[in-house]
């Protein structure tokens, strides 16, 4: 079944409101939808990769407006809506550490992990069950956000069609690699802290996420 709408999901890069649908499936997918837009994404800039920086941009704020929804499914309808979506996405598990480091480091957090294949709705639903403040995480979802597709419409951008067999490979590699040259500050100022190995164990053992208080 995954592979199917897989499949249906790339057809729709070909189809000629290919933009509209990139914009639909970065909005639910920040949500809900279990396919990242990035494929969508990927074929659209190798077909027109003048428009590749365009199309990146269009993914980045449909992106950031599902993860308004994402937010608000987590901040008022998790116990009805929120927990039965993690549980057929598989993210049940990963709930209640996301919301101990989201508790943790905030903006932080969302920035490294929300820029990397970790699947963002976690990260938009959690934030809002813990009532995360509004404008920081639409903050720092504009960052994590545009750093994910920004990567792929520059490397379009600029190498076109070559480009796409290393995205294919190692997407995961070279979008860590991005967000640390971005957001390294942030991580170095956790380490030298000397509170990050803390929280990190602390997180690790966690079974359960308490609300918002």
């Amino acid at each position: 079944m995954l592979r199917r709408l897989y499949e249906w999901t790339l057809d729709k890069a070909a189809h000629r409101h290919a933009m509209w649908w990139l914009a639909l499936f970065a909005f639910v997918e920040a949500s809900f939808f279990p396919i990242p837009p990035h494929p969508v994404l990927g074929l659209m800039c190798l077909a027109q990769p003048k428009h590749a920086l365009r199309y990146a941009l269009v993914a980045t704020l449909a992106s950031v407006a599902g993860g308004l929804l994402g937010y608000g499914i987590g901040y008022a309808l998790y116990d009805t809506v929120g927990a039965q979506l993690l549980h057929l996405l598989h993210l049940t598990d990963s709930f209640p550490r996301a919301a101990c480091y989201l508790r943790e480091y905030g903006a932080e957090i969302i920035m490294v992990k929300g820029a990397t294949p970790i699947p963002f709705k976690l990260i938009t639903i959690t934030a809002g069950f813990i009532h995360m403040p509004l404008l920081t995480f639409l903050g720092a979802s504009l960052v994590s956000r545009a750093i994910s597709f920004m990567i792929v419409g520059v490397l379009f951008r600029l190498f076109g069609a070559p480009i796409k067999a290393f995205i294919d490979k190692y997407l995961g590699l070279v979008t860590v690699g991005f967000v640390v040259l971005v957001v390294g500050g942030f991580i170095a100022a956790t380490m030298l802290s000397g509170h990050g190995g803390k929280a990190n164990d602390a997180c690790a053992q966690v079974t359960a996420a308490a609300p918002a208080a």
